[in-house]
């Protein structure tokens, strides 16, 4: 059950040297800001070790979970860990040349790391991963997404951690968008009205439907959770070629997500601040540009927000009918700066995001706090994917936290 919550030398200097430069201006200080309406605080100047675990052929490095650290003054990788040859070699060269090792338990012992950064987005790595870096001694664990499979390992990643003390970060960038901030902000000023519902859809692509729901709608889910509260019971609807899934259907998913079934995806959460989630997801059924994102319905407008990352394009419409084409009432741009003002941060992808991760999981361990995307949200975002899953097994609603730990599909 669950326990409370309370390359070679000159490219990569080069590379540091880049980011270096984006890193300069308004980006440093809206950096050192933080993540919009919490901020992340400043950190000691001393040194850190941080070890970089990745596995090329088997999730990589994650979306830039390991050259994040090159941006971090008070780290210094001191190892990183890949089975495969070349992709150790390429990581090694592209990290500055920290020691390499082919075995990531021995790296953790002969390091003895501050930090670990545990970067592949196979799932099925993750839990054993976390609980050698925990034996080892590190303090922090920066972890790619999703979490783990199932949870029965969320629920022994979350006990040893708080047993150790140690904290962990999810990679969810867009908990530290400062364009956040502004949807906070609109929401205490009563701009946004009463929220009513909040959507959301993934991707949508070759992966729709269960994949999708798995690898990106925790991203959603973060953000439903963040803004609407923890969930209290959800209904879930999973079909494939158009009638609900069977045992049959259920095969092993991609990337170590465990068993999966299905190829388009319904579900409702209720959410502890009053709202009902919704969060939906269908094969080859993608936009372009892309719906993947999360829509916040209120009494007096919408704000929407899509993709993922620091820097997330967000929209506002004043618009209380939900329909501009009556009202003509215009979408207004979000920036990080505000409503309808222009962006002064040039973020790559979701680097920026990964940065002041990194920057929230250091000062959480200095102040012996919980960083904001932490363990207990990461598994938040796993028991809102199970309960599609055991809805659907059982044809119920099914409530919070779910009886089930382990993968719901196992028994349909």
């Amino acid at each position: 059950m669950k326990s409370k919550q309370p390359g070679n030398g000159s490219q990569a200097e080069s590379g540091r040297l880049s980011r270096r430069r984006w890193l300069g201006g308004a980006t440093t200080a809206a950096l050192l800001a933080g993540s919009c309406h919490q901020g992340v605080p400043a950190l000691a100047s001393r040194k850190y070790r941080v070890a970089i675990i990745g596995h090329t052929g088997r999730g990589d490095y994650g979306h830039g979970l390991d050259v994040a650290w090159l941006d971090i003054p008070q780290a210094e990788i001191v190892g990183v860990a890949d089975p495969d040859p070349q992709g150790l070699a390429e990581a090694v060269k592209r990290l500055g040349g920290p020691p390499g090792f082919a075995d990531y338990r021995q790296m953790l012992q002969k390091t003895k790391p501050d930090f670990v950064s545990i970067c592949p987005r196979w799932v099925d790595q993750h839990c054993q991963m976390v609980l050698a870096a925990v034996e080892a001694g590190v303090r922090g664990i920066f972890l790619e997404k999703p979490m783990c499979r199932t949870l029965a390992e969320a629920d022994t990643i979350v006990a040893t951690c708080e047993k150790n003390n140690v904290k962990l970060v999810q990679a969810f960038q867009t908990r530290y968008s400062p364009k956040l901030r502004w949807i906070d902000e609109l929401i205490a000023s009563g701009q946004l009205g009463e929220i009513l519902e909040i959507r959301a859809r993934g991707k949508e692509d070759r992966r729709g439907g269960a994949e999708d729901l798995f690898v990106l709608g925790v991203h959603m889910f973060n953000l439903m959770q963040y803004f609407g509260g923890e969930p209290l019971w959800c209904f879930g609807l999973v079909e494939k070629d158009g009638r609900p899934i069977r045992r049959e259907d259920v095969q092993e998913g991609n990337e170590g997500l465990g068993p999966l079934a299905g190829d388009n995806v319904h579900a409702m959460y209720k959410l502890k601040k009053g709202p009902v989630g919704y969060f939906d997801s269908r094969k080859d059924a993608q936009g372009r540009p892309t719906r993947f994102g999360i829509s916040i319905y209120g009494s007096k407008g919408i704000v929407q927000l899509f993709n993922t990352g620091q820097l997330p394009e967000v929209f506002f419409l004043p618009d209380s009918s939900w329909s501009p084409g009556r009202s003509k009432k215009q979408w207004i741009p979000i920036s990080s700066n505000g409503l309808g003002k222009p962006e002064t941060i040039d973020d790559p992808a979701l680097h920026g995001g990964n940065v002041l991760a990194i920057q929230d999981l250091m000062a959480a361990v200095e102040e012996d706090r919980q960083p904001q995307a932490n363990m207990y949200e990461a598994r938040w975002s796993i028991e809102m994917v199970m309960a599609v899953f055991e809805s659907q097994r059982l044809g119920k609603p099914v409530t919070f936290p779910l009886a089930t730990r382990e993968n719901p599909l196992e028994l349909l």
